[in-house]
């Protein structure tokens, strides 16, 4: 029986393109990546509608290296999609073959995303892959050179498709044909892809060699404060961020909260033994500036290590006038 490795994220092509595969008799068996920029949970949800078999592969490892120095470069923001698909198509490959499986496919559709899914950054992932000749894009394939599985009768080429552009049309139509009644938007799940993530990725290689998964969950969470070259601050922006903060904080780590009253917590992450004075009551100013408006402000609470700081702050004492010149200067 033939067997393929379908690539899958979850979104409405992959759920085609296993659909497709599957139709022709052909033994199909899902494959999805994590990292800390993109998890599995769609692609979990969405195997599971169609019924197909899932594995996911943790790709931290391999694609923190890439991330700092992506061959062919970022998108808009700090997405390096081209070298990002490339690695997941060499990974499912050398899974390909640990499978004895025949081809690699995936739902990507020609023109669909412009810089990523046209004829060249397609020849090109293929090509980086190492296992060019044997990716499959059922979706688009009547567009593309025949892959090693058509030309070896494998597949059937005339049952693929020919779907380009951005229009959803087809695909809809396709989804009420395999009774597909629920899947995600176009828009993918990838945090790279989001300004904000990125430039908050940016500042950590600026001023960490070597993040921990630590490091980078906690990009994921409130707002983000670049105090010094050694320390940064990060206050949660809401009960589920301040939780968050709690669940992932170290020994090492200051936190500063409000006494009795509602607001976010904070961290100061450090790379030094203690942070500065002058770096915890600025953020000792944040945590104020952003608690409750209504709420009779009194003390702030400092958790630190550092025998030199008061383990309470008096609200009244601190200048919000620093705290306004603080943002200023950040915009």
């Amino acid at each position: 029986m033939v067997k393929a490795i379908g690539l899958f994220s979850g979104g409405l092509d992959s759920l085609l393109a296993a659909c497709l595969v599957r139709e022709q008799g052909i033994e199909v068996e899902c494959l999805t990546f994590e990292t800390p920029f993109f998890a599995a949970d769609k692609a979990r949800e969405a195997a599971e509608q169609i019924n197909m078999n899932l594995t996911v592969i943790d790709l931290t490892a391999e694609y923190i290296p890439m991330l700092k120095n992506p061959k062919y470069g970022y998108g808009k923001n700090m997405n390096p999609c081209i070298d990002c698909h490339a690695l997941m198509f060499k990974i499912a490959g050398k899974y390909m073959v640990d499978k004895k499986a025949d081809f690699l496919f995936t739902g990507e559709v020609l023109g669909e995303r412009p810089k990523s899914q046209n004829r060249n950054s397609l020849d090109i992932v293929a090509k980086e892959s190492t296992f060019k000749g044997y990716i499959l894009r059922p979706l688009c394939a009547k567009l593309l050179h025949p892959t090693t599985p058509e030309m070896e009768g494998l597949i059937n080429r005339e049952k693929l498709l020919d779907i380009s552009g951005r229009s959803r049309k087809r695909q809809m139509q396709l989804a009420e044909k395999y009774g597909i009644k629920t899947y995600q938007t176009p828009a993918g799940g990838c945090l790279l892809t989001y300004k904000g993530f990125s430039d908050k990725l940016k500042d950590l290689f600026e001023h960490n060699e070597n993040p921990s998964l630590r490091d980078y969950k906690l990009l994921k969470i409130g707002r983000h404060f670049r105090l010094s070259d050694s320390s940064k601050f990060i206050a949660g922006k809401d009960l589920e961020d301040n939780i968050a903060l709690e669940s992932l904080r170290i020994s090492e780590d200051t936190m500063i909260y409000p006494e009795d009253y509602k607001g976010p917590i904070g961290l100061i992450i450090c790379k030094d033994e203690f942070p500065v004075s002058s770096d915890i009551y600025l953020s000792a100013r944040i945590i104020a500036r952003y608690c409750k408006p209504h709420e009779e402000k009194k003390r702030i609470i400092v958790d630190t290590k550092n025998p030199q700081i008061p383990k309470f702050i008096d609200v009244e004492k601190l200048s919000p006038e620093e705290t306004d010149s603080y943002f200023v200067a950040k915009r």
